[in-house]
Formats: structure tokens, C-alpha cells, sequence
């Protein structure tokens, strides 16, 4: 067994946006008893001392954390690096520069669109022109600047845009992920997954730039699972990697394993009643698909086991109603038809257009526990040479 190198800590789901891609739960309010700033420093502790390197800071929105400066400061403390996950709304020139001396070292900014009518129409509140703003600011503040931009039916056809925003803005890297179907993307799929032509399309855009952009720009291109022959080595294998815990302490082996959780009937590994070495190690959750022993066949005699582990639990109980299913996007799986179906729909040349989104809603005021006073910030900070790493449907 591994130990994990990346925690995903989602300080909240509060956001300001109303993404219909969103990864988050359906079941918001179910997560309102936040983690308070005591827990959330005892968290990252264990983390340091269990092997953790990366920190990532997300949510919903962690800049609606009023306690996001003293938690980073306590990450730099501990050595971890730090990169926090933003849709910008709430990075104020001020708070950016306590960010900075608190020790951030890398700013993730989601982009919806280059167009600004267009991108405020998925972010579903007006915010185009804050991204431009805060992306500005980050590069003057001396960041690493990644720009994410979650790709679906309704921007694909804008890459090229988005791309030259990208250049424009001096990022370092952009991810563009096609949609990951959890969370309110799943009930969305319909008006989200992409047709065939529009995929080709997007993908000489993205072989040109990277010609063009060589050595100035990092482009990450990931195409929608339902479109390959293989799954997706989803987070380099469950409980392998990478630990998530989300607001209320509940300890996740990947972003978006609320519903596998359920549907086990697992007791929930929370950080309230169990140190996260305890929750690696010996949480039934975390050891419910880690490793080859639960793999059904085709994947038990498969070669390629040890390279994309099964596919995707997530993705699996979505699709099949059971965690345990061969991930229906393998053409080896018995399921797989129900991802042709779904690309059969999304290039039906008659398919009604124009049809409506499920956008996330907010939920409800977040539960806070009263916190200690918080320390005095520091200016010094630790360097950490290490690249923030690709996360599932992030926004």
C-alpha cells in the first residue's frame, strides 16, 4: 500500500457560483457543520506526519472560509505545499497579498468561457470580469497561475478563445477537462456530453496550441470517458493516492465518493472520531476497492488491471447502480452499452436543442464552530518544488 502524497481538503461547499457541472454532492445541506479552523489545522497536521506533500485548498468556494489566511499560514508551517482551487470571487487585492505572506504558493482559477455573456451564463451569476482581474493579480503577485476550465456541449466550441484568453493571461498551465458525470453534472448529461464532431474539432485546436505554446504554456486535454476505449486510471487507483476530506470531516478516497459511500452502507470515516492514519489504513471505505482482490471479471483477467485499476467506482455506480461493476466506459465491460447509448444521444442530429440545465443551487448557511483566537501570521514560508496534481472534475 501507498502512502497518499495529495490531501483535497473542501473547506466548504458555500459558492458563489451555480456551475451545472458541478462535482459537489446533490445533498449540500447535509454538510453545513463545517470542520472549524482547529480541526481543519489537526487535519493537515496528520497529514504532514502520514506523508501528505500537496495541499489542496477547494470547496465549493474556500475564499467564503473567513479563516482561509490562518489555515494556509498553518499548512506553510508544516512544509506542505499549497495551492488553492478558486473561482476568484472574494480574492480582493488585500486578501491575495495576506495569502501571499501567509505562505499560498500556486492559484488554480476556474475559467467558464472567454465570452463574457457566455461564461456568465454557466457560472450562473456575473463574474467574467473578476477572473479577468484576479488572474491579472496573481500573475503580479509572483504566483504559478493554472487556469481550469471544466469543457461540455455549451463551451467546446469556444477553445480556441479560451486558449488565446490563456496566452493572454500568462498562464502557466490550463487544464481542460471534459465534464466528469457526478454530482450535478450527472442529472445535467443530456445537455453537457459533447458530440463526435465537436470533440475533432476541439482536438486540432488543442495539437495546434500546444505546437504554438511549447515551452510557455503547460496544456492539459482530457477527453470525456464516454468517448475512449479504456477508463481512466481514476486517481492513480482507489485509496492509492490521493485523500480527500470534505467540510463536515468525512474522509473520501476521491473527490466525489458521497454516493459510493452510501451505497455501501459503510459507517462514514470521519476525521471527528478517527485520525486520518487510522481512516488510510483500516477505514472499510477506504479499503473496499483498493488493490485487485474485488475486481469481477473482465477486469480480474485483464492486463491492463495494474494500468487503469478497474475504472472509475464513481462513474460505476452511477451508471450500473453498483460500485462494483466494471466501469461501463471499458468496451470490455458488460455495461458498456449504456455509455453507447449516451454518444448515440449526444450525435442524434435530431436530439432537441436548446433543452434546460439543473444549475447547483447555494446551500444553506454554513454551521461554523467557534474557533480559538488565531496566531499572529507569518511572512516566512517554506519552497516546496512540486507541481499541484490533476483533480476529478474540479471546477
Amino acid at each position: 500500500m501507498d502512502k497518499p502524497y495529495a490531501l483535497l481538503a473542501e473547506l466548504t461547499y458555500s459558492c458563489p457560483l451555480h456551475c451545472a457541472y458541478c462535482s459537489n454532492p446533490l445533498q449540500l445541506d447535509d454538510y453545513r457543520d463545517e470542520l472549524s479552523t482547529e480541526e481543519w489545522q489537526r487535519v493537515f497536521a496528520e497529514a504532514a506526519d502520514l506523508g501528505v506533500l500537496q495541499l489542496h485548498l477547494s470547496g465549493g468556494e474556500p475564499l467564503q472560509r473567513h479563516d482561509i489566511v490562518d489555515l494556509v499560514q498553518y499548512a506553510n508551517k508544516l512544509g506542505l505545499y499549497t495551492n488553492l482551487i478558486t473561482s476568484g470571487l472574494g480574492l480582493s487585492a488585500r486578501r491575495a497579498e495576506q495569502l501571499r505572506e501567509a505562505g499560498l504558493d500556486h492559484v488554480q482559477l476556474s475559467i467558464q468561457a472567454d465570452d463574457p455573456a457566455l461564461s456568465d451564463q454557466i457560472a450562473g451569476t456575473k463574474s467574467f470580469e473578476r477572473k479577468q482581474a484576479v488572474a491579472s493579480l496573481v500573475k503580479q503577485l509572483g504566483w504559478p497561475l493554472t487556469l481550469n476550465v471544466v469543457l461540455h456541449r455549451q463551451n467546446i466550441d469556444r477553445i480556441g478563445g479560451i486558449l488565446d484568453m490563456a496566452e493572454a493571461m500568462k498562464a502557466d498551465r490550463i487544464e481542460l477537462a471534459n465534464t466528469q458525470y457526478y454530482g450535478w453534472a450527472e442529472p445535467n448529461r443530456a445537455e453537457l456530453l459533447p458530440s463526435r464532431e465537436q470533440l475533432e474539432r476541439a482536438e486540432v485546436l488543442v495539437r495546434e496550441a500546444r505546437e504554438r505554446l511549447d515551452g510557455r504554456m503547460e496544456i492539459i486535454y482530457v477527453i470525456p470517458d464516454y468517448y475512449s476505449q479504456y477508463p481512466k486510471p481514476c486517481m492513480d487507483g482507489w485509496a492509492s493516492r490521493h485523500f480527500t476530506v470534505v467540510p463536515n470531516g468525512e474522509a473520501l478516497p476521491c473527490p466525489v465518493a458521497h454516493e459510493v459511500a452510501r451505497s455501501l452502507e459503510l459507517p462514514p470515516a470521519t476525521v471527528r472520531e478517527h485520525s486520518l492514519a487510522w481512516i488510510w489504513e483500516e477505514a472499510p471505505l477506504f479499503q473496499q476497492f483498493r488493490g485487485e482482490a474485488w475486481m469481477p471479471d473482465p477486469c480480474r483477467s485483464c492486463e491492463r488491471r495494474e494500468i487503469d485499476f478497474g475504472g472509475c467506482r464513481c462513474q460505476a455506480l452511477a451508471l450500473t447502480g453498483d460500485a462494483s461493476r466494471t466501469d461501463p466506459v471499458c468496451h470490455l465491460s458488460p455495461d458498456h452499452g449504456l455509455v453507447e447509448a449516451a454518444v448515440a444521444a449526444a450525435n442524434d442530429p435530431t436530439r432537441p436543442q436548446g433543452g434546460s440545465l439543473i444549475p447547483r443551487p447555494q446551500m444553506g448557511r454554513p454551521r461554523r464552530q467557534r474557533t480559538a483566537a488565531t496566531t499572529q501570521r507569518r511572512t516566512a514560508r517554506t519552497s516546496v518544488s512540486l507541481s499541484p496534481t490533476v483533480l476529478k472534475g474540479k471546477e
